[in-house]
């Protein structure tokens, strides 16, 4: 394995990085609320960064989204990213990927996913009914990719939805609730739809394997953010320490204090680690689906941790809700649960290693 970023990657990250650092500042983040920054989104689209990843892959994508996580910028990259350019560029049919990359790199169309599937959802000739209790981004999205309840993964323009009712979360992720009535939609890769074509009701194995890729492709973004956040969040701790003085002494300098950083530092880089292996492995064609649960659980567990000291190491300034280092434990948090907990993901990663997967 070699995670050495390709020259194209390290441009991309390097620019990304430029911009978040000139646009997602403390003053503009608190302006913003827990809305999106569109002024942001609109740089990072004219720079070309999110179309980049069709070059750059899953990999190039992870180390774009650790810069955004470093300063919890609030833009729909992730979404739009994995659920959108990666999804309709590996999945979507060639008339799929003509009408729907263009506006998907220069910003026009905004996809979010409603993942992972909870059953909720169920096709019948290309509508479908149910409910999603929250979706991130949703309320910036033009198009939503929605699992049904046999792993089809259909794509929704959100104007066609019956409802799209604004819920908040613990992070700003501009979210709402889906709800769909019969709603038409559009099959990834085709072969079904509303205006008829087909049945619109294809399940079955292929189905299936289309679905785990793009979620196994989601954990491992959504990890990579996770790596950035905390890494945001320890770089905010150790500036803090080094000028923060008690009895005469700055606080980097007690033993305790440069103990719990090291221990965070530690977790930051096995997030980091498991999600470029996972990415690696996607991009390279492997199977990817063990490697992301890795990614996933460190970027659960391992997260809660380097958030949680984060704020703790800043003393009584991490309880102010107005500090900066505030967001990265929210973003902690929020991305703890998302897409599944600890718990759920090691469940499932027991499960594929008792199948025999071992890959």
């Amino acid at each position: 394995m070699d995670f050495t970023p390709t020259e194209e990657q390290a441009a991309a990250r390097g620019l990304a990085a430029r911009i978040f650092a000139d646009l997602a500042t403390h003053e503009r983040l608190r302006a913003a609320g827990t809305g999106s920054d569109a002024e942001l989104w609109k740089a990072l689209c004219a720079a070309g960064l999110p179309g980049s990843v069709e070059e750059t892959g899953l990999l190039g994508l992870v180390l774009l989204l650790e810069e955004q996580g470093r300063v919890t910028a609030q833009v729909p990259f992730a979404a739009t990213c994995v659920y959108g350019i990666l999804a309709v560029a590996r999945h979507g049919t060639d008339e799929q990927r003509a009408r729907l990359l263009p506006g998907l790199r220069d910003g026009t169309t905004v996809a979010t996913g409603a993942f992972p599937a909870t059953g909720a959802v169920a096709s019948h000739r290309g509508r479908l009914s149910g409910t999603v209790d929250w979706v991130p981004w949703l309320r910036d999205a033009t198009h939503v990719l929605v699992p049904d309840a046999v792993h089809g993964l259909w794509l929704v323009r959100t104007e066609d939805a019956a409802g799209i009712d604004p819920v908040e979360l613990t992070a700003p992720w501009s979210a709402a609730r889906l709800v769909l009535d019969e709603t038409p939609g559009e099959r990834l890769g085709g072969s079904g739809g509303a205006d008829g074509s087909g049945s619109g009701d294809i399940g079955g194995a292929g189905s299936a394997a289309v679905y785990a890729e793009v979620l196994a492709a989601a954990r491992t973004a959504f990890a990579g953010l996770q790596a950035g956040v905390c890494a945001g969040s320890l770089a905010r701790a150790v500036e803090y320490t080094a000028v923060r003085e008690q009895f005469g002494r700055p606080l980097a300098t007690r033993q305790a204090v440069q103990l719990r950083a090291a221990e965070a530092h530690m977790d930051t880089e096995a997030i980091r680690v498991t999600a470029y292996e996972a990415a690696w492995r996607r991009d390279g064609g492997l199977d990817a689906r063990t490697a992301a649960l890795t990614a996933a659980w460190w970027a659960s567990e391992a997260g809660k941790r380097v958030v949680h000291a984060g704020q703790h190491l800043h003393g009584g300034m991490g309880a102010d809700l107005d500090h900066p280092v505030h967001r990265h434990f929210l973003w902690g948090r929020q991305l703890d649960a998302h897409l599944g907990c600890g718990t759920e993901v090691l469940a499932e990663l027991g499960d594929l290693l008792a199948e025999g997967d071992l890959s």
